[in-house]
């Protein structure tokens, strides 16, 4: 749809330009693929009471994986992309590290790049000061999408309505229950979890009081558990899947930690903390200061102290 990434009308546009600029355009059909992977992993997270981010999942597992195995097919010298975030040489290899337009930095969504992917990957928009930078470039080269409005919804998301999506793949999803408290007290009803979101205030359909926010989504028992403000303040995050850019090894045995900063949600500033391997691949994460609207199922991107360089991340599961 317009105002959408990857929308139909941007393939269009894409073959304009390799006309212009004389060089090969291809379309591939990923559409199977983008389903399960992503669309599918979207429903079944929401139905399982995890807020995910399908923009992450895209990178991680269409982009960086099919579409980097179809350029190196074509022996091509690298897959080139229009997200926001450099790569920098460092003393041991490629870094990662945030866009130098903070406004536009897509980090938060990149944290599962891997070091082999990165020596394959180029990022041209994240050396630039800004998007103004990007359209002049863009004018100066005289490409007809110089002016075109930025992309700002989930591709298969109409309307901004995710919960229709999730009904229309699942229709479960709308399977009725209550509205408890953190006590365990019943204070109303709900027509399917896929309807709210943890920090969720308005909509709940509970007026009188005051305030409660969601503070957890219980899948087993069809509950969504509401709660103060206060309640949605969290120090301990643990993650799982963890993908780690750092030199040293990432695991338990080294009984490392690592003071770090973290973002918890893409909107969200980074903020200090202290990382705690369990394992390769998991962690706990001690927060330096309360972090409120914590959400299984979003992303934990770890970020190095005074520095642009992204050190990876992890799913945050409770």
């Amino acid at each position: 749809k317009k105002g959408a990434c990857c929308a139909g009308l941007d393939i269009g546009d894409a073959r304009r330009i390799a006309q212009k600029l004389d060089f090969p355009h291809y379309v591939l059909n990923y559409e199977n693929k983008f389903k399960e992977k992503v669309i599918d992993d979207f429903a079944e997270s929401y139905l399982a009471g995890y807020t995910p981010v399908p923009c992450i999942k895209c990178n991680e597992k269409i982009k960086f994986s099919d579409l980097l195995k179809t350029a190196k097919s074509f022996n091509a010298d690298c897959l080139a992309t229009g997200h926001y975030v450099r790569q920098i040489t460092g003393p041991l290899g490629i870094e990662l590290h945030r866009a130098r337009d903070e406004k536009k930095d897509q980090s938060y969504f990149l944290f599962a790049t891997t070091r082999e992917q990165l020596d394959f990957l180029r990022f041209p928009l994240g050396n630039l000061a800004s998007k103004d930078e990007t359209r002049a470039l863009a004018e100066k080269f005289g490409l007809r999408v110089a002016h075109k409005p930025d992309s700002q919804d989930i591709c298969f998301v109409q309307n901004g309505s995710y919960s229709d999506v999730i009904r229309k793949l699942r229709p479960e999803a709308s399977k009725s229950g209550d509205i408890v408290t953190i006590k365990g007290n019943v204070v109303g009803t709900h027509q399917g979890i896929v309807n709210f979101t943890i920090g969720q205030r308005r909509g709940l359909g509970i007026g009188g009081g005051a305030p409660l926010y969601v503070v957890k989504l219980d899948a087993k028992k069809h509950q969504v558990v509401v709660g103060p403000r206060e309640a949605l303040m969290k120090r301990n995050i643990m993650v799982r899947d963890v993908n780690w850019l750092g030199e040293e090894k990432f695991h338990s045995e080294n009984i490392a930690k690592w003071d770090i900063e973290v973002k918890v949600r893409s909107t969200r500033p980074s903020i200090p903390a202290l990382v705690v391997p369990k394992s390769e691949t998991s962690a706990e994460i001690i927060l330096s200061l309360d972090e409120q609207g914590v959400a299984p199922g979003q992303a934990c991107v770890f970020y190095q102290p005074n520095s642009t360089r992204i050190l990876g991340g992890g799913w945050i599961t409770q």
